[in-house]
């Protein structure tokens, strides 16, 4: 209840939205193997983002 309005880490958003990229990456990669591949190259750009905020 507190932690409510509380402002979530640009790190932890970033995590969740790979996570979420590489999800729906693997579901499509059953049907559409150009889709699926697409979006696990939007969530290496994702994890690039990541990585230069973990650095900084």
């Amino acid at each position: 209840m507190f932690g409510l309005f509380k402002k979530k880490n640009p790190v932890d958003v970033l995590q969740q939205k790979y996570k979420k990229l590489q999800e729906e990456a693997f579901k499509l990669s059953k049907s559409d193997r150009m889709k699926a591949d697409l979006k696990y190259a939007e969530a290496e750009e994702v994890m690039k983002e990541i990585e230069a905020l973990s650095q900084a």
